[in-house]
């Protein structure tokens, strides 16, 4: 079988050597069972009604076979959790023991009595960033740059915005990597249809709740993305696109569902704790784990993102923030967003558990964008600088086709040039 390296298993290797349970977490179909068999040494998947009962009568059961033991789906019988606590402190060898895969966190999170510290990793798998799918000419090094690599010129050839639009809409999965466009997203169309479906759960619904309601605060997710829209502009949103009225406690518990299945991702604000008085805005920013899912809940082709240049920005900025997310999660890093009460902003930072961290613009590309993001990194560096905090390691504009090249201090780097 093709199998195409993935970036995670640098995190699942380390976490195997360092605790006794690797839990790795993502949405369905983003290729964590496949990436996991390359660890493991024998498996057990929870995959039917039938499998379920029987370990749910004996969990322990399933723990005996060579390790790393895979258990696929393991939130089916979230008992496992407890069960796997209780094994790892009776052996000899408390690493490297176990590996558990699932697309959701348990129904019922009562079912979870202790936290795992000590024994249990959680490591986070997304789809395939363009690096990975071989559809990134990576370039540029993420992680090069912040150690102070700072020549970068590459002229990038054959590719263009359509190319942009259409892996956007096609998203990272897996299944939908092949050659003909026009079937790679009829591929991610037939995944993203099944997302509100579960074979195993009481009355095939997630936590008892609507696929339609799911669909349409989805829709009103997208509509949103990338922006910092508090619950009651989707909440009256909805009540507006939809003409479906959900109050605030409902609206929070679908909230919930979907990040639990991986769907949605936002991102935290980025407090740089200035001594000024300028209010620093916290809400995070909307985000998806992949932007194909904000492209099929509204019906977008790479075509329409071509017609609509708002949304097309949203999108991209959707698309950039999953790219950078997945590449510098391969060094412990994350992504924040920032913005003062001024307006100035900055549409990703990206920060490194050594302190380090870099200012990043996102723009589809063109002049007037180009000098609009120069200028909005620049102000932002200057405001740090005069309050004497440590300046970023560099400053990027991430566009969505054009060559790579730097100028005034900045480096312009197109999606399909990165890597971590």
């Amino acid at each position: 079988m093709f199998y195409l390296k993935r970036y995670v298993e640098k995190q699942i290797k380390e976490a195997l050597e360092t605790s006794g349970v690797v839990v790795v977490a993502g949405p369905k179909f983003c290729g964590k069972t496949t990436t996991c068999e390359l660890f493991a040494k024998s498996k057990y998947v929870l995959d039917t009604k039938q499998k379920i009962k029987m370990v749910e009568a004996n969990p322990e059961a399933i723990l005996i076979g060579e390790n790393p033991r895979l258990i696929d789906e393991w939130q089916n019988v979230p008992d496992l959790w407890n069960c796997v606590r209780t094994e790892i402190d009776h052996r000899e060898d408390k690493f490297g023991q176990f590996i558990f895969t699932g697309s959701s966190t348990p129904a019922d999170k009562n079912d979870i009595y202790h936290s795992g510290s000590g024994r249990i990793v959680k490591v986070t798998m997304r789809p395939m960033s363009l690096f990975e799918s071989g559809e990134s000419k990576g370039i540029v090094s993420l992680i090069d740059l912040f150690c102070g690599d700072k020549k970068i010129f590459a002229v990038n050839e054959n590719y263009n915005l359509l190319d942009t639009a259409f892996y956007i809409c096609r998203g990272g999965w897996p299944l939908s990597l092949v050659q003909d466009r026009e079937r790679a997203l009829k591929i991610t169309n037939n995944y993203c249809s099944t997302l509100f479906e579960f074979e195993n759960s009481n009355n095939n619904k997630f936590r008892n709740k609507k696929p339609e309601l799911f669909k349409m605060i989805l829709r009103s997710y997208a509509r949103n993305v990338s922006t910092e829209a508090r619950k009651s502009v989707m909440i009256y949103d909805i009540s507006k696109h939809e003409d479906r009225k959900i109050d605030e406690e409902v609206f929070d518990q679908y909230l919930e569902a979907l990040n639990d299945l991986y769907i949605i991702k936002d991102i935290e604000a980025w407090n740089p704790n200035f001594r000024s008085k300028t209010v620093m805005i916290t809400s995070p920013t909307r985000h998806f784990v992949d932007t194909s899912i904000a492209a099929y809940s509204l019906n977008m082709t790479p075509n329409d993102l071509l017609n609509d240049p708002h949304t097309f920005g949203l999108m991209f900025e959707d698309f950039a923030v999953k790219e950078l997310s997945i590449y510098v999660s391969n060094y412990g890093g994350e992504i924040r967003h920032f913005r003062d009460g001024n307006g100035l902003e900055c549409d990703a930072v990206i920060h490194l558990p050594n302190g380090k961290y870099a200012l990043v613009e996102i723009k589809l590309g063109g002049e007037e964008m180009i000098k609009e993001g120069i200028t909005d990194l620049k102000s932002i560096e200057n405001k740090i600088a005069q309050n004497g905090q440590n300046l970023p390691s560099f400053k990027m504009i991430i566009t969505a086709t054009g060559d790579v090249y730097s100028r005034d201090g900045v480096y312009i780097v197109p999606i399909n040039a990165l890597k971590a």
